[in-house]
C-alpha cells in the first residue's frame, strides 16, 4: 500500500491529513454560505497560520487583546476543512475568521462575491520545506523522513499534506482577480510586525487605536506567543494529536533562513532550478535570508 494512503487522503487532486479531514466539509464546500464579514487565512502548511490566526485574533476580538477571555487561537480563528473541535460554522458569530489550507479552486463558491476577504500569507519554500520535515517528524500523524534530501523528494512530488507548493501559490496568485485577496509575505511581516499589523487592519477595515496596535503587536511577536498557550497549540498536542518526541513544540524557531543549516550547497542549487522554472512568471518578492532587504 502507498504510504501516501495511510497518512494523507487525495480528494480532486489535493492531499488532505486524513485522520483530521472533515468530510461533510469538503464534500459540501461549494455550498457552504459566505457572510459578506468573514475573513479567510489561506496557507500552505508550515508558511505562518497559526501566528496569522493569532495576529487576527488579537486583531478582532478585545478579549483575546486584553487577555479578559481565555480562548483558544484554534476556537477563535478554526481551522475550515479539519474544524478540530467540531464548532458549528452556521452558528458562529460575525465575524468569523477562518484559517485554511485549500488550493484556490477547493474554496466555498461564495468568496467569488468579493465582500468577504482572504488573506494569503506565502513564505520562502526553502524554509517551509526545512519546517514541515521537523513538523512531519515531530506529529504522530505525519510520515516520518529520515533525511532533508528524502523529505525533499515528497516536498518536490507534491505527496505531502497540501500538495505540490507551487501549485498552491500559482493556483492563488494567477486566480487572484477572481477574490478579495492581499498576499502578504511571512518574511515582511518578521520584519516589520508593526507595518505588518497596520497593512491587515487596513485590509480588513479594522479602525485600531495606537495602543490597541502595541498590544496586537506585543503579543504577536513570536516569543511571546510560543508562551502563550492561547496560540501555541500545547493542549491539542499534548491532548488531541499527540507527538513521536515530548519535547517537540508545534511552533518551533519561526526565523528566516534555516533552511542554510538544513540543506546542502547541491541540494540548495537543485531547489533553486526547480523554483525559477516554476515561478518565473508570478512576481512575489520572496525573501531567502534574515540580512536580504
Amino acid at each position: 500500500m502507498d504510504n501516501t494512503s495511510t497518512y494523507l487522503f487525495n480528494f480532486k487532486g489535493y492531499n488532505f491529513e486524513r485522520s483530521l479531514v472533515k468530510m461533510e466539509i469538503i464534500e459540501n464546500v461549494d455550498n457552504f454560505e459566505i457572510r459578506n464579514d468573514d475573513v479567510f487565512i489561506i496557507t500552505y502548511p508550515k508558511s505562518g497560520t497559526i501566528w496569522t490566526q493569532q495576529i487576527l485574533s488579537l486583531i478582532y476580538f478585545e478579549g483575546h487583546r486584553n487577555r479578559t477571555e481565555n480562548i483558544q487561537t484554534v476556537d477563535r480563528a478554526p481551522f475550515f476543512e479539519y474544524n478540530l473541535h467540531d464548532l458549528d460554522f452556521i452558528k458562529m458569530p460575525s465575524p468569523r475568521i477562518f484559517a485554511s489550507h485549500l488550493p484556490y479552486y477547493l474554496v466555498p463558491k461564495g468568496l467569488k462575491n468579493k465582500k468577504a476577504k482572504i488573506l494569503y500569507i506565502y513564505r520562502n519554500p526553502k524554509d517551509i520545506l526545512t519546517s514541515f520535515f521537523h513538523f512531519s517528524n515531530l506529529m504522530v500523524l505525519f510520515e516520518a523522513s529520515d533525511s532533508i534530501e528524502n523529505f525533499m523528494e515528497k516536498f518536490l512530488e507534491g505527496k505531502v499534506l497540501g500538495s505540490l507548493w507551487f501549485d498552491h501559490i500559482r493556483g492563488w496568485y494567477e486566480h487572484r482577480h477572481d477574490f478579495n485577496i492581499l498576499f502578504m509575505s511571512y518574511e515582511d511581516m518578521k520584519k516589520d510586525l508593526r507595518g505588518s499589523v497596520l497593512k491587515i487592519c487596513h485590509f480588513l477595515e479594522k479602525d485600531l487605536s495606537a495602543e490597541d496596535v502595541d498590544a496586537v503587536v506585543k503579543q504577536a511577536a513570536f516569543q511571546n506567543m510560543k508562551s502563550d498557550s492561547r496560540a501555541n497549540y500545547e493542549d491539542i498536542i499534548q491532548n488531541e494529536i499527540g507527538t513521536r518526541n515530548s519535547e517537540g513544540k508545534f511552533l518551533r524557531k519561526g526565523t528566516i533562513g534555516d533552511w542554510k543549516n538544513h540543506f546542502t550547497v547541491e541540494q540548495s542549487e537543485r531547489f533553486d532550478r526547480i523554483f525559477l522554472k516554476n515561478m518565473k512568471d508570478i512576481p512575489l518578492k520572496f525573501v531567502w535570508d534574515m540580512n536580504e532587504d
